[in-house]
């Protein structure tokens, strides 16, 4: 695992390299390399004269859900966001009643109103992109967390108890097709616009929000600048998203049926 964690710090990597990183003897470097190498997890370049980790190292961290597929494709493009347009974006992943930020272009921006949001919880109801989630999200999953939210003791809950004002709220994120942070909730000297991430098959997965302060746009101004950004950079994002996850699936039917290979081998006697 020692050589692992190490060899994904590097695009190529030597075996001098690892003895010097890792403190491993050179002879049980050889072995872990070729072990790695026959399972599929390394590779052994020799125009280059290195070893590099493969794809199917990302099948390791299948059954790790901190790190979604979606803030993997969408991180390249909030970070890309945030280099032309100067403001911090974030990608936000549902977590029972609250959005949580999952990956944020904070450290990349000379104009973020907040120094970190990562891990931050996001209440549906009053935060942006805890409504763009909302909005989209099929009846029965919504039916479910509007019922958690009814139980819920958070002031920013509330809007809950009124179905009929939450539907119209709703309903206007929906045709507008992005969300705002409500007026009243603190910090009011920024605000928050987002739109949701959807995967290939139209389901929402994500929220993807731009923070801007209040002092430097309306509104108004923020949404007609930057909302048609943000909804493209969604799409975009949703595009990786499939790519990633084909990528992913293919790696995976290769594995199986290579196991499936070998156990017909065995069974054989081959």
């Amino acid at each position: 695992m020692k050589v692992l964690q190490e060899m994904n710090l590097q695009p190529y990597t030597s075996i001098a390299h690892l003895h010097a990183r890792t403190g491993l003897p050179k002879a049980t470097l050889v072995r872990i390399l070729k072990t790695l190498e026959d399972l599929g997890y390394v590779e052994n370049d020799q125009r280059l004269g290195g070893y590099q980790v493969s794809a199917l190292v990302g099948s390791l961290s299948s059954g790790f859900h901190k790190e979604p597929m979606v803030v993997e494709a969408g991180r390249p493009w909030a970070v890309a966001f945030t280099r032309r347009h100067q403001w911090p974006v974030s990608i936000s992943l549902l977590d029972q009643n609250a959005m949580v930020v999952r990956f944020s272009t904070v450290p990349d921006s000379s104009m973020s109103p907040f120094h970190k949001t990562v891990n931050m919880r996001l209440p549906l109801l009053t935060r942006g992109m805890g409504l763009a989630y909302l909005a989209f999200t099929p009846k029965e999953e919504f039916d479910l967390i509007v019922e958690m939210l009814r139980r819920s003791d958070d002031p920013e809950d509330n809007l809950a108890q009124d179905m009929d004002k939450l539907d119209r709220l709703v309903q206007q994120v929906r045709r507008q097709g992005y969300a705002s942070r409500a007026k009243h909730v603190e910090p009011r000297n920024s605000n928050t616009i987002a739109v949701p991430i959807m995967n290939e098959v139209g389901r929402v997965v994500a929220s993807f929000g731009l923070t801007y302060f209040t002092a430097a746009l309306s509104e108004s101004e923020a949404c007609k600048r930057y909302v048609p950004v943000l909804k493209s950079t969604s799409a975009e994002i949703t595009q990786d998203l499939a790519r990633i996850a084909r990528t992913s699936s293919g790696w995976s039917s290769d594995r199986a049926l290579a196991d499936d290979a070998a156990a017909a081998n065995h069974s054989t006697g081959a």
